[in-house]
């Protein structure tokens, strides 16, 4: 496989072309839009301008965490006009993706993973039942103890759990080991994010590599870099992939989702990835273009 040209700096003159070739920029929103709770400085500027010049806007997050009503919420407390059709995130993914698999109704959902993954599939007609009404639960290890679980879980869904604990994982293990034909299902495998603006913290991809290891089965993913959500974003937006622009900051999710869909894609650098990452001789993974941050797109335009 040969390796792509490394990534051009963003400038006036690519920006302009970059604009001129696609009608969508699709957004990460973790290290991308804020951090944490936090906005990244020039954020609401940038979207308007991009907004202005026509471009339709879509965010793509692998956060499960949030709904994308909730995710909708979020944008508005920060001051972001962006509505739910403009959300795509890991847990609505997993949801449709049970759906558009015709997973049997009858069949339950079992969550390792937050209230945005619960919304998401009860939206979706499915039963779930984890989530955080079993982070205070405890397994009690003793001679004789016999840990119960619901033999009509069909399907395990594991994302980023901040409390995540032996109770869910000997429930999910359980569930995929011993109910016939269960499956698994990773909403992304990142490995850490930007949960609160000052720090990275373990990811999604840490909960998920925990069943990995109690169950000897890989998951399916459905959030980036899979493209199972570019397909239902292809479905509600009448755009070609080529027309579309990925924007994230992340090399193993953003940029290869972006590739893996043959958008173009934009690195920026007010998240996890590092300059010297990106220049690294192992990496692989180079997007077309690369800058600090999104706002950058206002100064280079002179706007």
């Amino acid at each position: 496989m040969s390796r792509r040209a490394a990534a051009e700096l963003l400038c006036g003159v690519n920006l302009r072309a970059l604009l001129d070739s696609v009608d969508a920029f699709l957004f990460d929103c973790d290290g991308v839009i804020w951090k944490g709770d936090k906005l990244i400085d020039g954020v609401p500027q940038t979207l308007d301008l991009l907004r202005s010049k026509g471009k339709k806007l879509v965010f793509v997050t692998n956060n499960s965490t949030k709904s994308r009503t909730q995710y909708a919420h979020k944008f508005t407390s920060l001051g972001l006009s962006v509505t739910q059709d403009e959300i795509f995130s890991s847990s609505f993914a997993a949801a449709m993706y049970l759906k558009v698999n015709h997973f049997p109704p009858q069949n339950k959902v079992y969550v390792i993973g937050g209230e945005g993954i619960l919304e998401e599939l009860q939206l979706a007609g499915f039963t779930a039942l984890g989530g955080p009404e079993d982070a205070e639960k405890r397994v009690h290890l003793k001679s004789n103890y016999f840990f119960k679980h619901d033999k009509n879980v069909g399907a395990v869904v594991v994302g980023l759990d901040p409390h995540i604990n032996y109770y869910k994982l000997q429930y999910g293990t359980l569930c995929i080991r011993e109910n016939p034909g269960c499956l698994f299902i990773a909403t992304n495998r990142d490995s850490v994010g930007h949960m609160t603006d000052l720090q990275e913290w373990p990811g999604a991809g840490c909960m998920v590599g925990a069943i990995c290891g109690s169950t000897g089965r890989e998951p399916i993913v459905v959030g980036k870099p899979s493209t199972f959500m570019m397909d239902f974003l292809l479905q509600k937006f009448d755009i070609n992939t080529s027309r579309m622009c990925m924007v994230g900051d992340r090399l193993d999710t953003d940029i290869l989702f972006g590739q893996n869909a043959g958008c173009k894609t934009l690195l920026v650098l007010s998240g996890v990835t590092t300059q010297s990452t990106l220049d690294d001789s192992s990496n692989s993974t180079q997007p077309d273009y690369y800058t600090s941050k999104v706002s950058d797109i206002l100064t280079l335009l002179g706007e």
